[in-house]
């Protein structure tokens, strides 16, 4: 692959989502669902994979691109010294079918372009019979799957790809319309482009007028916004991690992961982020996600879910694709939704008593989910476990694991204090007390000056930097400042923040990653409570000079080849952005809003 994954930007209807380079081309496309099989796949193997280019002949032409103010409508400008043309990408919000359309439009002179449509089901392993309705319909049919695209322009057979070369002149638009249906039924109808792009504008300038006042970061609140939003998945609330599989943490290595599910960790600063910018509908059906995903037998409760829930997250690997810049494996699942992490527990009673204080409407169920997750937890939570980053190395008793243990019963403890909600309010108070005293005893290294990654060791992460904000310790304790200074020792590289050391902690992987970003705001925000505004906001400064060109982030950021890594666009990067710039723009602050409860409603 030529192109480096900040070099793409992000398509999506709440439904799915696709990823296309500043070539024109878009490499990554699931249908119908975000979790879908890609049928294009180019991003993780080659254009024969399956991709879609719509570009100039010159391949030379000068490049820009921008999103239309608060919408998902992304505008590819192409340039040379005779003409000039602009590509409009988007994907309608209302997914029933769902279509993706392009429409190129002539700005100056007359620009040579050329199209080239790659299907290939199955992770771009599989070949689909390609046949033409009329002179302007092609439909690409295999399986369970049915793909018609419908264009003025007439494509040929070439090679096992569908190619045209066609010329636009200024003043003119030539839409291009691909849709999705299943190949048992007719073929979906052909939809009218720019009434889809007029209603699409719409959808998301009237969403986005939502957004409560952000102050002097606004744009780049209201772009994470619209990412987090295009993230979810509309009918039932769920956010995806991200959109996308196996983009790497290192280059060149096996640190790729499926992360097109939904993660239980991420649920409060999640809810937080979306409170606060005034958009309580998604909070509530991101709660409800949250309530659903979680019923059943507590014993059995995961780490994450698909979209809608669904508890089956089978890994496995795809042999025929090379990988993004060659790393591999190409993963399709995830793994460790087998494994045992205390921290989700916490997370789960978290996020639900961050509801009731943030005034969302009650959820029935709820509670008596709670209180059958806190006596599971009250039999398990002295156990080791894999921790918050998911190691597949050994199990270790995680210093963060067992503070989100404290947070379960405290939270639920404050149900019955500020709530009247009905239990053993003694109970809960006493295992609280009891878990803040084996932390503090076995999680705090006194020579250090520090907590440590896991009991017994003398390694740091960088998870231990929420301590404050979940208020196991105020900022203003010795220890917590002393755990902020040993990080900032420890792991910073290029003023950047690890999650932890790769090489001293037995993972179960081959050392070396990138900054994990979500880590690099939490410092800004453990800054931001301790006084130290001016670190905070040079830093935060910082983070949002790394978002690309169309202000999206991955997982990860590389400060020594100066390059994003991991999955993209990331929904944790863009909600630790968004609870960032609160924290630097609001009295009520999500840092403090989460260790007090106490909220205001805008």
């Amino acid at each position: 692959m030529a192109f480096r994954i900040e070099d793409y930007a992000l398509l999506g209807d709440c439904y799915s989502a696709a990823l296309v380079g500043k070539d024109g081309s878009i490499d990554w496309l699931c249908w119908p669902r975000f979790d879908s099989d890609a049928c294009f796949a180019a991003l993780l193997g080659a254009p024969d994979n399956g991709r879609w280019l719509l570009a100039p002949v010159d391949a030379t032409a000068r490049v820009s691109r921008r999103y239309r103010e608060d919408t998902l409508i992304l505008e590819t400008r192409f340039e040379t010294d005779d003409a000039a043309v602009v590509v409009i990408d988007f994907m309608p919000p209302h997914g029933d079918p769902p279509d993706l359309i392009r429409i190129v439009v002539g700005e100056r002179g007359s620009m040579p372009m050329r199209t080239e449509l790659v299907v290939r089901y199955g992770y771009g392993a599989t070949v689909p019979w390609c046949s033409k309705l009329d002179p302007h319909t092609l439909m690409a049919v295999s399986g369970p799957d049915m793909l018609v695209l419908r264009s003025p322009v007439a494509l040929r057979g070439e090679n096992l790809r569908s190619v045209a070369e066609f010329s636009v002149s200024a003043g003119e638009r030539q839409p291009f319309v691909l849709g999705y249906g299943p190949s048992h039924l007719a073929p979906p109808a052909p939809a009218d482009a720019e009434r889809e792009l007029e209603r699409t504008e719409r959808f998301w300038t009237e969403w986005s007028s939502a957004h409560h006042d952000a102050g002097e970061w606004a744009p780049e609140v209201a772009r994470s916004l619209v990412t987090l939003k295009a993230l979810t998945y509309a009918p039932t609330g769920g956010i995806v991690a991200a959109p996308t599989t196996s983009l790497p943490e290192q280059l060149g290595s096996s640190r790729n992961w499926d992360y097109r599910f939904c993660w239980l960790r991420d649920a409060t600063l999640t809810l937080l982020a979306l409170m606060n910018a005034g958009h309580y509908e998604e909070a509530k059906a991101w709660r409800d996600w949250l309530v659903r995903a979680a019923a059943g037998a507590p014993e059995q409760m995961q780490i994450l879910y698909g979209i809608a829930g669904e508890h089956r997250a089978t890994e496995w690997e795809v042999p025929w694709l090379c990988g993004h810049e060659a790393s591999r494996p190409v993963r399709i699942g995830n793994a460790a939704c087998e494994q045992l992490q205390l921290d989700v527990f916490g997370e789960v009673m978290d996020a639900l008593h961050q509801a009731r204080c943030g005034g969302l409407a009650a959820s029935d169920s709820a509670w008596a989910l709670q209180q059958a997750l806190l006596d599971h937890l009250e039999r398990i939570w002295q156990e080791p476990d894999e921790g918050i980053w998911e190691v597949r190395g050994p199990r270790q008793h995680f210093t963060f694991s067992k503070a989100m243990a404290w947070v379960a019963f405290d939270r639920a403890v404050k149900g019955v204090e500020q709530f009247g909600l009905p239990g053993p309010a003694e109970r809960w108070r006493s295992l609280r007390d009891r878990i803040h005293e084996d932390v503090c005893l076995h999680g705090f290294d006194a020579e250090l000056g520090s907590f440590v990654q896991a009991y017994g060791s003398r390694l740091l992460d960088a998870s231990l930097l929420l301590l404050p904000t979940i208020g196991f310790l105020p900022v203003s304790d010795a220890r917590i400042a002393g755990t902020i200074a040993a990080i900032e020792r420890r792991l910073l590289v290029d003023g950047l923040v690890l999650r932890y050391d790769t090489v001293q902690t037995d993972d179960g992987l081959p050392a070396g990653e990138g900054a994990f970003l979500a880590c690099s705001f939490w410092l800004a925000d453990a800054y931001t409570l301790m006084g130290r505004l001016e670190d905070a906001r040079r830093l935060f400064q910082r983070l949002l000079a790394l978002r690309n060109d169309v202000g999206l982030l991955a997982e990860e950021y590389d400060p020594r080849a100066g390059r994003q890594l991991g999955n993209f666009p990331q929904a944790f990067s863009h909600v630790s952005l968004l609870n960032t710039a609160h924290n630097l723009s609001r009295a009520d602050k999500p840092a403090q809003q989460r260790s007090t409860g106490l909220h205001r409603r805008r």
